[in-house]
């Protein structure tokens, strides 16, 4: 019998997407394999308390804001919606512990982990590179570290994570199916910064 494998979507990028990047203008590289699972439920229901207690963080309560919680990111992504984001193998444990909490009440529980890749844009020109081909005002007044928000980048449906400030990072949870498209983009759009 075969083993298993795995592979990221962009396996065949990580070269390309090395040569391009640069310490002093752009840095690009993919976060691959996070355990991403969506989750679904009545924010003013009891199931919600004993989440953020079983996870030690209440959820977001607004959309567009992120939290850290017991080593994951947890992204508000609509009003009864978010995307928690953990560690490598972690899926798992993580989807276990939603639904002891969430037990009889309404709400959803999904594995998204196969579904997204994460590419993560920093250093001094991230901000100016994705503000090309994003509609967002990307200042940090408007955007600043632990926010986030479903947009368009390039014509591709990202969420984008704000990660850092002082350095600007961010994480482009992207569909794996534009994950190429999206690489592709961002090195050529980053050939701008000499990177």
């Amino acid at each position: 019998m075969a083993e298993p494998y795995g592979e990221s979507p962009l396996t065949s990028r990580a070269d390309v997407l090395a040569a391009r990047s640069g310490p002093d203008t752009v840095h690009i590289t993919e976060v691959p394999f996070r355990a991403q699972i969506t989750l679904r439920v009545d924010p003013k229901g009891t199931a919600a308390e004993r989440i953020g207690t079983a996870i030690d963080a209440m959820l977001p309560s607004q959309p567009g804001v992120v939290v850290h919680a017991d080593g994951a990111h947890v992204l508000g992504l609509g009003p009864d919606e978010w995307l928690l984001i953990g560690p490598e193998g972690s899926a798992e444990s993580t989807m276990d512990t939603l639904r002891s909490a969430l037990g009889e009440e309404h709400g959803a529980v999904v594995d998204v982990s196969a579904h997204r890749t994460i590419l993560e844009v920093s250093g001094p020109h991230a901000r100016d590179l994705l503000n090309t081909g994003c509609a967002l005002d990307l200042h940090p007044r408007s955007f600043g570290a632990g926010r986030c928000a479903q947009t368009m980048l390039a014509r591709a449906a990202v969420i984008l994570v704000c990660r850092d400030v002082s350095v600007p990072t961010y994480w482009l949870v992207v569909r794996s199916s534009f994950a190429r498209y999206v690489a592709d983009w961002l090195v050529d759009a980053a050939a701008e910064y000499g990177g």
